[in-house]
């Protein structure tokens, strides 16, 4: 049949040591449930980077009688067309006859598994901390990010002052600009003034001089 023929060659691809030939007794497993969306991800970006892949298969991957290599059993037995409980009580059941492994064990693997995937999580969210400048490493210099960062808001510092600067140049320039006119107002009303008196005088003076030359040359 070609389910047992799946069957045989899953076991064979996945688990190289031999273990007990009795199958543990054991209740159906639940379907693992889907992974989380990830917001994240660059525009267009569907999948993540291969190294991140290839970072999280090199941390889950084990000695072959683990949950990982459950789930890579359970993942190849869905070839044959099972699913449900019947794929993971057929998948079980390979893995106990080839490993030994008793559910109580196998299900403590997941566990295992589980905290070491958060462990590396936490690490990996703790790196990306430092390398934004919102945590400071604890020896060794900030990242490039960070330094960026770092001079980014001292260069907005700079702008701001230069900006107040600025903005006090420029009421000073008002008020001063206001005093030119108001004193060129003066010195302007001053010449406008002495240019009165100095015509009036000069139009007085010419007629004091003309008269004197017509009254005291003829006489």
């Amino acid at each position: 049949m070609a389910i047992l023929d799946n069957l045989a060659r899953g076991v064979k691809g996945f688990f190289v040591e031999e273990g007990p030939a009795a199958p543990a007794a054991a209740r159906p497993l639940p379907a693992t449930a889907p992974a989380p969306a990830l917001a994240d991800l660059a525009p267009g970006q569907a999948q993540p980077e291969q190294r991140h892949l290839d970072h999280i298969a090199q941390l889950l991957t084990g000695d072959g009688r683990d949950f990982y290599a459950f789930t890579k059993m359970a993942k190849s037995l869905t070839a044959s067309g099972l699913s449900g409980p019947l794929l993971y009580q057929t998948a079980f059941n390979a893995f106990a006859a080839v490993t030994g492994q008793d559910l109580p064990a196998l299900l403590a693997s997941a566990e295992a598994l589980a905290l070491k995937l958060a462990d590396d999580r936490a690490k990996v969210q703790a790196h990306h901390r430092e390398k934004t400048g919102e945590n400071v490493p604890l020896r060794g210099t900030p990242s490039a990010l960070a330094q960026l960062r770092h001079q980014e808001a001292q260069l907005q510092a700079d702008v701001a002052a230069l900006g107040q600067q600025l903005a006090d140049k420029s009421q000073r320039l008002q008020e001063t600009q206001q005093l030119v006119q108001q004193e060129g107002a003066k010195v302007q009303a001053a010449l406008a003034s002495y240019e009165l008196a100095n015509a009036a005088a000069a139009a007085e003076l010419q007629v004091h001089q003309q008269a004197a030359k017509s009254l005291l040359l003829t006489t």
